[in-house]
């Protein structure tokens, strides 16, 4: 049982290593939907992982985020400017950006204050693109059963007030922007026990219930899991679907 709760003690190292990134695909299906790709604005851009698949489609980003301590660790790149700004208060000039993006960040805004900036950062026909991954999912069967009854009961009443914006995909939240429809996709990968509970290890909800000493509910979900798992190096495929809210500035 020691190796299992060793799971739920990850530090930074672990978040950068299990936590899922966007394919290039969804970077692509937004350039194209701009209006040219003269410069993309990705905001709340914490350490610069989604920022950096936009650079590959646009001849600019620039990157905000109000963590001076996130923006330190952004990976550099020639066509990226990193700022440190907050959402409310965006650092670029007016009629600049041809897409503004925001990913699984939106929730923290001040969405009128946001709003507000994006429309005077905003080049004609701009694009604004709330973009959020939902709860992690395997094929049908009991261990994505356990899971998610791990996720909604275990730890349910310990993620934050917020976390239903970003797994409804940000639908009940005011948009006054004439809608663009983006391609459905998913975040995909092929993990074996090791990795999936490296990344429940990550989870908010996870380091909340350690912190009020629910430690039995994240050890009887682990040993459920590798009981169910069987060869715990066989990997299986688990899948995040993407809501993108976007539309036209």
């Amino acid at each position: 049982m020691g190796g299992a709760t060793n799971w739920f003690d990850q530090g930074g190292a672990n978040y950068a290593r299990y936590r899922p990134d966007y394919p290039d695909v969804l970077a692509q299906a937004l350039a194209e939907l701009a209006p040219n790709r003269r410069l993309a604005v990705d905001v709340g851009c914490g350490n610069g992982q989604f920022t950096g698949l936009l650079a590959a489609h646009f001849e600019a980003v620039i990157g905000l985020d109000p963590s001076a301590d996130q923006i330190a660790h952004a990976a550099p790149d020639a066509r990226i400017t990193y700022r440190c700004a907050p959402a409310e208060a965006l650092a670029v000039e007016d009629g600049a950006a041809s897409l503004i993006t925001a990913a699984q960040a939106a929730h923290w805004f001040d969405l009128p204050a946001f709003y507000a900036e994006t429309r005077r950062i905003a080049a004609p026909g701009a694009m604004i693109a709330l973009v959020s991954y939902g709860v992690a999912r395997l094929d049908p069967g009991p261990i994505n059963d356990r899971l998610a009854r791990f996720h909604d009961l275990d730890v349910g009443p310990f993620w934050p007030a917020e976390r239903h914006m970003v797994e409804n995909g940000y639908a009940d939240i005011a948009f006054p922007f004439p809608p663009l429809a983006v391609p459905t996709m998913a975040i995909r990968r092929n993990w074996n026990t090791h990795q999936l509970l490296g990344y429940v290890g990550t989870w908010s909800a996870v380091r909340r219930a350690r912190e009020a000493g629910q430690e039995r509910k994240l050890t009887d979900f682990a040993a459920d899991l590798i009981d169910l798992w069987g060869d715990p190096e066989q990997t299986r495929p688990i899948s995040w679907p993407i809501s993108v809210r976007a539309g036209t500035l």
